[in-house]
């Protein structure tokens, strides 16, 4: 899954730039300056973020490249542009950066540096000051990488081999003045030696002063940094920084200062590390406040856990941040549904997935991401709080969400560089704030909730002519009583617009049940006569539907009279309506005056190169087109039509054909989209392989595959398990059809009329004069062949003795198929089958798998598949094994031969 709903596009990005970081990074070091070499738009960004932030005037210079330096280099900009910060502010450091301009025309700001000093080597006011450079292009990654990148410069140019100090080296993440104060207040209590870099506690949040001072004091001194190598150990808050971005890593590397990784003490068990560590590290006892504090800490999670359990959080923010905030709301009962980071950070990605295997509901980590990602998915995560940094507050106004501001940066409120969220007392403030943000969300929706949940739906229910339940409970195809009500199919649409691989425009009238075959195509008053036939005979009789044999909506003069006269004499009558969506678009709004209720759409594809290879060719106003670009014009109109359809009310069912290594690793993405395109079900179907097809010899899916699938997009979208994937004929229920019943009702010579290649009706079969046989016939009603192999509990058998037919016995057996799940390993039950039919030389069933079928058939049993009456078909099966008997007739020469 992509992070982003659009490649290469940030919409309201969670993200800011790396010179954005490594300013940050700097404005910790004593004294110090920094100049983007790059255009003045870039300081000026920054500094407008720092400042509304921070509430500090924040200085940044720029060596303002234009379009000359652009072309011919930067080189005497950055120069000049060193000069004139150094007589304006007079810096013993300086950071140089670069920017995505300097970076694409390739400037080498360490080279320039280094000419500078040369030219300004009699400048003692010059050349005494450290000037750092920092490779930090703005699309070369997020501002968290840009701070440790900076950091990572700072220790590589400045350290030098120092004697032992005792120390210890803190390398502190990218925090608030209030974090980096309360950081130093445990040190200090501790009373133990330290260098922690950056030390922005004042350089960013300062005193008021009577007199302004362009450079705050405060900061890392430059001196204590070149003795970082000197310390005892190095504890860095950077568990998801790489080792190429890691101070504590290079210290490590280049002069064996031991290096401890922890996350930002904010939490239970991230401050106990931390403490621990300076403790274990120092030989120093843990300060006794620090042992109240952190039992007054445990108290209040006591105090808050029954408001906490009950968040539903999208986290964000900077790596280090979102990791050790999730590991807080983990400790008290917050349920994480989203966390997410503008970085791309494996690392976090890796450790957040083990933390979150705690929760008893899945959870989102996205990395690389954007705001319009993380809204798409909000709402359906039941989200109702957001932890992170300003930038999400229009989200979070959109969503109706109560937003707690923590990290950088904080535009819309005051005091964020004050904020302390830090060790046990500022993790205290922040599980206290959870509480405080679901006390008020209860406290204001409560009443909305309770009419929401309560009196809206009943006032719904009065309002509303129908409700989808309303219009689905009598339909044997959309509701849950199948069983109980019975649909007429009528034949009145043989064209179709579309060929599609899996299927062939001929069709038989009476041997096959599958989808786009039928006895007879009728006329629109043909149809009305067939109709009220079949009203006076099925009394449960509630909906009648157009399902082919070819496209509704290809023959939609003929659809449009045919609804029309059944509802002037049926007024009741549900209609349904069966279509590929090709021609949706140009019908919608008249299938809606005439009254469908239900429509169902086949899509078995959004991706128009998988499309490409289902559909052969697409006939679209007069213009036949293939390959994607047929596919495309087919799925851009089904999903126009399909929309449409929903947002008017209209129950909607998509139909989707799984085809074996073609598909079936794309249902899930059909079934979301149609989801979102308002479906109200939908039906996975197995492909019927049909003769002359392309895809007549393409491997099916297995009933257990199938069904897995169902259940998989079940999460999404109600699934249909019930489908018996009808003639466009059917009449009756799902399980007992009738059709046989009402064949010469209404249709006079009525093949005829169909378009396209299409089979003659036979004439009645006669039967074969020599022959003795016995069939194991598969039939629910004992008259016609009407079961499925798999469905059979019993067996009638018959015998055919020169035209003689005559019921002998009925067997009973184990269904083969039992469920949803127990359809493969079968061997017993087919043994037991084998055993009981035996001595039959053929069965005949409605349908049956390729499995049953091949075992069969090793075992010398012919097998057939046909829909007609049971005497008709013992006389087809008979005829096909005389004609099987009979010896091939050699050619002269072949005898020669």
């Amino acid at each position: 899954m992509g992070n982003k709903k659009l490649v290469n596009v940030d919409v309201n990005p969670c993200k800011m730039c790396m010179p954005m970081g490594g300013v940050m990074a700097f404005k910790g070091i004593e004294n110090n300056m920094v100049i983007l070499h790059g255009s003045q738009g870039c300081s000026t960004y920054i500094r407008r973020h720092m400042a509304t932030h921070y509430n500090e005037p924040v200085d940044i210079a720029s060596s303002a490249l234009t379009e000359q330096g652009t072309v011919y280099g930067g080189t005497k900009n950055l120069k000049k542009g060193l000069r004139n910060m150094i007589k304006m502010y007079e810096p013993t450091t300086i950071g140089v950066m670069t920017t995505c301009l300097a970076e694409t025309i390739g400037e080498d700001t360490k080279r320039i540096v280094e000419e500078f000093y040369e030219e300004e080597k009699d400048n003692e006011k010059i050349k005494h000051i450290k000037i750092i450079t920092a490779s930090t292009p703005g699309y070369g990654a997020t501002q968290a990488e840009g701070y440790y990148t900076a950091l990572r410069s700072i220790v590589e140019q400045v350290c030098e081999k120092s004697e032992s100090t005792g120390k210890l080296n803190i390398i502190c993440a990218n925090l608030n003045p209030g974090d980096v104060r309360n950081i130093k207040r445990i040190l200090d209590d501790f009373k133990i030696g330290y260098t922690i870099l950056p030390d922005v506690s004042n350089t960013l949040d300062s005193a008021h002063n009577d007199k302004y001072r362009r450079i705050p004091k405060g900061g890392t001194k430059i001196e204590d940094i070149k003795k970082m190598p000197g310390a005892a150990a190095t504890i860095e808050m950077g568990v998801t920084v790489s080792d190429e971005k890691s101070p504590g890593m290079y210290l490590q590397n280049e002069y064996d200062v031991p290096l401890y990784k922890c996350p930002i003490p904010i939490g239970f068990r991230n401050t106990n590390q931390f403490i621990d560590l300076v403790s274990k590290l120092t030989g120093v006892p843990i300060p006794e406040e620090y042992v109240v504090q952190r039992g007054r800490y445990l108290d209040a999670m006591i105090d808050n856990h029954k408001y906490t359990g009950e968040a539903r959080v999208m986290l964000y923010g900077e790596p280090e941040l979102v990791y050790a905030v999730a590991r807080l709301c983990l400790e008290n009962g917050i349920l994480i549904k989203m966390a997410a980071m503008g970085s791309k950070n494996p690392e976090l990605r890796r450790r957040l997935k083990e933390e979150l295997k705690v929760q008893k509901e899945d959870s989102i980590v996205l990395d690389d991401t954007d705001f319009g990602t993380m809204e798409s998915y909000a709402e359906k995560l039941k989200i109702n709080l957001m932890l992170g940094n300003s930038d999400g507050r229009r989200m979070a106004g959109k969503l109706k969400l109560k937003l707690i501001r923590i990290g950088f940066p904080i535009h819309d409120r005051v005091g964020g560089q004050r904020q302390v969220i830090t060790g046990y007392t500022g993790s205290s403030f922040l599980i206290d704030s959870v509480a405080n943000a679901v006390l008020e969300h209860t406290q204001n929706t409560y009443r909305e909730k309770a009419y929401n949940d309560f009196y809206a739906p009943m006032a719904k229910m009065e309002k509303e002519e129908k409700s989808v339940g309303d219009k689905t409970c009598t339909h044997p195809c959309f509701g849950d009583n199948a069983h109980k009500f019975a649909r007429m199919h009528i034949p009145v649409a043989p064209k179709c617009n579309i060929s599609c691989n899996y299927c062939s425009r001929k069709y038989d009238c009476a041997n096959e049940s599958r989808p786009g075959v039928t006895s007879g195509v009728l006329s629109p008053e043909e149809a009305l006569q067939k109709f009220k036939a079949v009203k006076s005979k099925i009394k449960n009789l509630t909906v009648v539907g157009i399902a082919g044999p070819g496209d509704a909506l290809a023959n939609f003069d003929e659809v449009k009279k045919s609804l029309e006269l059944i509802r002037q004499y049926s007024p009741e009558t549900t209609f349904c309506l069966s279509t590929n969506g090709l021609m949706l678009p140009f019908y919608v709004n008249q299938l809606i005056e005439l009254g469908v209720s239900h429509v169902t759409v086949t899509i078995n594809a959004v991706d128009k190169k998988i499309g490409a290879k289902i559909y052969r060719e697409v006939n679209y106003l007069g213009h036949k087109y293939t390959g994607e670009e047929g596919a495309e014009i087919l799925l851009n109109n089904q999903l126009a039509g399909l929309k449409y359809l929903c947002s008017k009310g209209i129950v909607c069912k998509v139909n989707t054909v799984m085809l074996k290594g073609i598909n079936d690793n794309h249902i899930v993405e059909v079934i979301k989209k149609v989801k979102e395109c308002g479906a109200y079900m939908t039906n996975i179907m197995q492909m019927i392989p049909v003769q002359g097809s392309r895809f007549e010899d393409l491997p099916l899916v297995s009933n257990v595959e199938l069904n897995e699938m169902r259940k998989k997009c079940e999460v999404d979208i109600k699934q249909m398990y019930h489908c018996r994937q009808c003639r466009a004929d059917a009449i009756g229920t799902l399980s007992e059809d009738h059709s046989i019943d009402f064949r010469n009702i209404g249709c006079e010579g009525c093949i005829s009329k169909c378009s396209g290649k299409v089979e003659k009706n036979e004439p009645e079969e006669t039967a074969p004069e020599g022959g003795k046989y016995k069939f194991a016939i598969s039939s629910k009603s004992g008259i016609n062949i009407d079961q499925h192999f798999g469905h059979a509990n019993e067996f009638y058998i018959y015998s055919y003795d020169q035209g003689s037919i005559r019921l002998l016995e009925k067997r009973n057996v184990d269904k083969y198929c039992m469920g949803i799940y127990d359809c493969l390993d079968q061997e017993d039950k087919m043994s037991k089958i084998m055993r009981t039919i035996g001595d039959c030389d053929g069965v005949i069933v409605l349908r049956i798998g390729d499995d049953p079928r091949e075992k069969l058939e090793a075992k010398n049993i012919k097998v057939m598949e046909m829909y007609d009456s049971i005497n008709r078909a013992v006389v087809k099966a008979a005829k096909e094994l005389e004609k099987a008997a009979e010896p091939e007739i050699l050619s002269i020469t072949e005898i020669d031969n």
